[in-house]
């Protein structure tokens, strides 16, 4: 779909404001919240008090009274979370510097503040300044994970923090991962690509992967990638790989399209718009990259049990060639991989919506296309608006537009898979992002914290329901805002105002912190599918990690009603729900996890968890399997990895 190519939440956990502003008298006093709203302060803030959340949990974020030293710079205010691997996103529990310089004519007093997705504060205080640059730095931890927005103001002469590259004025960013070890259990892969979450827009920046619980890049072996300047240049024994892989830790989904001018039939570059001139040489190319990603497979990915590729890439934009030539492009890749890759999966062919893969599916399948793919991957964008104001339920509210939501989609697109080819065969989905609203630009004030939270919820509710309705692996789009196409990053770019191709300057959106949430509570699991009997505007998918290990629930409500950038996008819209979770008669207590990954321990009585779901997604860790599955619908033709 796109031309390149290439909080919280719902049980009433909300976090509350607290207070903090400076008197200028020279005092210091910082202040921490937890999730149960309320606040306290400490004069001096070395050792600031803290409130207990909800449930059992003692999560939350506090910054010790500052160093003070000579600063550099001419903003009026500025601040930073600076991070060795650059990220600006740091472990739950582990000690950050928030640093502010300020450059009052006169003494003054820097009143700041730290606040979450929903702009509550978590943190808060304020300290004296003196005249010209000054640095102020604050050592803090967090055991409250997601993203939080640094403000800060002085007292007299005012101020914001300027914008920065595609980060609007007023704050700077960061992220805390969740730690879910004693909520989720580990889990024991059988094989490396259970993993269900890749990426793209990040290769080789491994810090940024790890923090949002990636486990999948997409890795060139294009013709044009790796011959485009004449035949017979690449060498399969030769040290091709990228040294980033060899760690293991992340797998490679190895792409295929792109044919060079020398193999063209236009004479210049085309991204498979039709067949190489060639087909014959093609197929041997291929069997040169199934010699090397065998090779590969073997020495790096020992417990990956195949080698993933895809063929074409957005056909639905790029084919102008008939159909038969798409098989028989099809044809040669398959031929030629399978032929030195006895563990190769072809995947094929990747248009931009699940409904345009149904339709190419369809119109394929008598021309004999299932002989020649093992799997099956598409893009999971769902219409041309793919943005908050676009959520990928907007249609289901309306029973006679349901099948082009997002889960319409998904559910035709399993059935034709198991009608006109196979049942068990693998759906990826490998790309797909939620942008800012079409029109929008980059600016001092866009966006808001409003149009960033509904981000957040619309793209983990995206990713969820791709897994929901039976795709085993989904990849997130993009890493950080790029040029032309506004707000598709999951990270701002602070240097470049319109954003740039390989930023480096990077700090996180809500959305990256909601991808991570979302990827260390769903990895590792099974789709159980849709739960049955839903109310229309309440969405719940379960899962259940591999191994038989524990269920874990995905859930939220939408109301079109409430969700559009004129009127904004209600994060307090709620609807009441009962889980079932257990067997009738039985209680006890579940975990329940927020949009952001902290997790409470909830109560349920006879068998049901009474919960209220706004459109921020939460995430329930029961143990009752067989109720689960009973309760949920599996995806047609889905069987898991």
């Amino acid at each position: 779909m796109k031309s390149h190519l290439l909080v919280l939440s719902t049980l009433s956990l909300a976090l509350a404001a607290c207070g903090g502003g400076g008197s200028g008298d020279g005092s210091s006093s910082s202040t921490s919240t937890q999730a149960n709203g309320s606040s306290g302060a400490a004069t001096g803030g070395a050792n600031p008090a803290s409130l207990n959340a909800a449930g059992n949990s003692t999560a939350k974020l506090s910054c010790a009274s500052p160093a003070t030293s000579a600063g550099s710079g001419s903003a009026t205010i500025s601040a930073d979370t600076p991070s060795a691997d650059g990220t600006r996103i740091f472990a739950a529990g582990s000690t950050f510097q928030l640093a502010f310089t300020t450059n009052a004519p006169s003494a003054d007093t820097l009143n700041w503040a730290v606040t979450d997705t929903l702009g509550n504060a978590v943190a808060s205080g304020s300290t004296p300044v003196a005249s010209g640059s000054q640095s102020i730095t604050f050592s803090c931890t967090s055991t409250l994970a997601g993203y939080f927005a640094a403000t800060g103001t002085l007292a007299r002469n005012g101020g914001q923090l300027p914008q920065a590259g595609t980060r609007p004025v007023g704050i700077a960013t960061f992220g805390v991962t969740p730690n879910l070890s004693g909520v989720i259990p580990a889990v024991s892969y059988a094989r490396q690509e259970q993993h269900r979450f890749g990426m793209q827009g990040a290769n080789d920046n491994g810090p940024l992967l790890a923090a949002l619980g990636i486990s999948s890049t997409i890795d060139d072996r294009q013709l044009s990638a790796m011959e485009p300047n004449g035949r017979n240049t690449f060498n399969p024994s030769a040290n091709n790989l990228d040294p980033f892989y060899q760690s293991g830790n992340v797998m490679r989904l190895i792409r295929l399209d792109g044919i060079p001018a020398w193999a063209s039939s236009t004479g210049a570059f085309q991204d498979d718009t039709g067949v190489p001139t060639d087909l014959a040489y093609y197929q041997n190319y291929m069997s040169r990259v199934g010699t090397e990603s065998n090779a590969i497979r073997s020495a790096y990915f020992p417990t990956q049990s195949a080698n993933y590729y895809q063929v074409t890439w957005e056909p639905n934009q790029m084919w102008t060639d008939t159909d038969a030539n798409f098989v028989a492009l099809y044809k040669s890749v398959y031929q030629g991989i399978h032929s030195t890759d006895p563990h190769a999966v072809v995947m094929g062919p990747a248009d931009a919506f699940p409904s345009l893969t149904t339709t190419r599916l369809k119109r394929l399948a008598p021309l004999g296309f299932g002989q020649y793919i093992d799997g099956v991957a598409t893009h999971g964008y769902y219409d041309a608006g793919t943005s908050p104001s676009h959520p990928p339920e907007r249609y289901d509210a309306d029973p006679s537009t349901a099948d082009s939501s997002l889960r319409g989609q998904m559910r035709a697109l399993r059935s034709e898979m198991a009608t006109d080819y196979r049942t068990g065969m693998h759906l990826f989905s490998t790309e797909a992002g939620i942008s800012y609203d079409i029109g929008s630009a980059y600016g001092p004030n866009y966006p808001s914290a409003n149009v960033l939270y509904a981000q957040a919820a619309v793209a983990a509710r995206m990713h969820i329901i791709t897994l929901g309705e039976g795709a085993d692996q989904t990849y997130v789009f993009y890493g950080a805002d790029y040029p032309g196409e506004v707000g598709y990053g999951t990270f701002f770019d602070l240097s470049d105002p319109q954003g740039a191709y390989g930023a480096t300057n990077i700090s996180p959106k809500p959305v990256a912190m909601a991808i991570s949430a979302m990827t260390h509570t769903l990895d590792g699991t099974t789709t159980l599918g849709p739960v049955n009997g839903t109310p229309n505007g309440v969405y719940a998918y379960a899962f259940q990690q591999v191994g038989n290990g524990a269920v874990i629930t995905a859930l939220w409500a939408h109301n079109n009603n409430v969700w559009s950038a004129s009127a904004g996008f209600s994060p307090t819209y709620s609807v009441p729900y009962s889980l079932s979770v257990d067997a009738p008669g039985t209680s006890g207590t579940v975990k329940v996890i927020d949009m952001m990954g902290n997790a409470s321990t909830i109560n349920y009585s006879n068998g049901t968890l009474a919960l209220n779901l706004t459109e921020s997604p939460v995430y329930v860790v029961s143990n009752n399997a067989s109720l689960a599955k009973g309760n949920a619908t599996t995806p047609v033709g889905y069987v898991g990895m």
